[in-house]
């Protein structure tokens, strides 16, 4: 049993022994493999950095009522195009149109005062010149004059009260821009203490996108700026890309017009605005994006991207020599 251990022993060693010599005389019957190289150089260069952003319209208006009443006529929809001064909602409130007939009222029988008044004066004047009667009647009747006249004023400024309350019924749109959504429809119940606006009108002329940079990366902008003050570091800033949540680039390039003056206590960061065109109005209010910012580098080694590979999330490269 033993002698037949043994044999099996050395026919083995033997077995393993000769694969490994086929193996070690197949390494070596391979050829060298080339490989390209380049050789690094040093110098200037520019690398692109991102930040999610925020994009809102220049101008996002909440178009609330002044007056309470129902909602009677919708002249826009969820979506469209307004122009400032464009008629969008009608309120109905017969109380207002009450109010502007009564006060008309009171302002005629208040000239009708001053009239009547006007003419005791005129009336009396000339009896006082005879002395005919005594001058304290005249004085009595240029009194009665002004005090008719000043509850005139008093009437034409209600007049005036109601007539705007009355222009309230009626709702513009104090920019040009998008519609939002119409929360409210005809017919539904509103008042100035409704939580809700009726709507919002967004001017997407042009596009605000906000993003927030660390501490280190808000010196490190200044620092490579050209100018001797903030708003001149601003204005010789690079022009700012978009990248849109489908990933595509936007068409228009933006530049960067405000920093905050203090940091986030709670995130540690300062809040930044960019500012892009938007002639074809293609980007809405509320959407979400990428800001990219081009940094510009000095004496960097430069290699290209396909010369590296990832590996456990670090960008790896060989070096011969």
């Amino acid at each position: 049993m033993r002698n037949i251990a043994l044999g099996f022993f050395v026919v083995l060693n033997i077995f393993t022994a000769c694969s490994k010599s086929e193996n070690k005389d197949e390494k070596k019957e391979l050829p060298p493999q080339p490989y390209e190289f380049i050789v690094a150089k040093s110098g200037p260069a520019e690398s692109l950095t991102q930040y999610p952003a925020r994009l809102e319209g220049v101008e996002n208006v909440e178009i609330r009522p002044k007056i309470d009443g129902f909602v009677e006529k919708i002249y826009i929809d969820e979506g469209s195009q307004v122009s400032k001064g464009q008629l969008l909602f009608l309120i109905r409130n017969p109380q207002y149109e009450q109010s502007v007939l009564a006060a008309q009222a009171t302002v005629n029988s208040a000239r009708a005062a001053v009239a009547t008044a006007q003419m005791q004066v005129t009336k009396t004047k000339p009896l006082v010149d005879k002395k005919i009667i005594s001058a304290y009647e005249l004085q009595s009747a240029e009194l009665a004059l002004k005090s008719a006249k000043a509850s005139l004023a008093e009437t034409q400024a209600q007049l005036t009260n109601a007539r705007v309350n009355q222009g309230y019924t009626k709702l513009y749109s104090p920019v040009s821009g998008v519609v939002g959504t119409l929360p409210y429809k005809a017919g539904s119940y509103i008042s100035t203490a409704t939580a809700q606006p009726l709507t919002t009108v967004s001017n997407v002329s042009k596009i605000f996108a906000y993003f927030s940079i660390n501490e280190k990366q808000q010196l490190e902008f200044f620092k490579h700026a050209e100018g001797a003050t903030i708003k001149e570091k601003l204005k010789n800033s690079p022009l700012v890309e978009l990248i849109l949540s489908d990933g595509s680039k936007y068409d228009e390039k933006g530049k960067i017009e405000s920093i905050s003056g203090l940091v986030d206590p709670n995130t540690g960061s300062f809040s930044m605005r960019a500012t892009f065109p938007n002639p074809k109005g293609l980007i809405r209010s509320g959407y979400s994006a990428t800001v990219q910012l081009p940094n510009n580098l000095e004496n960097v080694i430069i290699i290209p991207q396909s010369a590296t590979y990832e590996l456990q999330g670090k960008v790896l490269v060989y070096v011969i020599g």
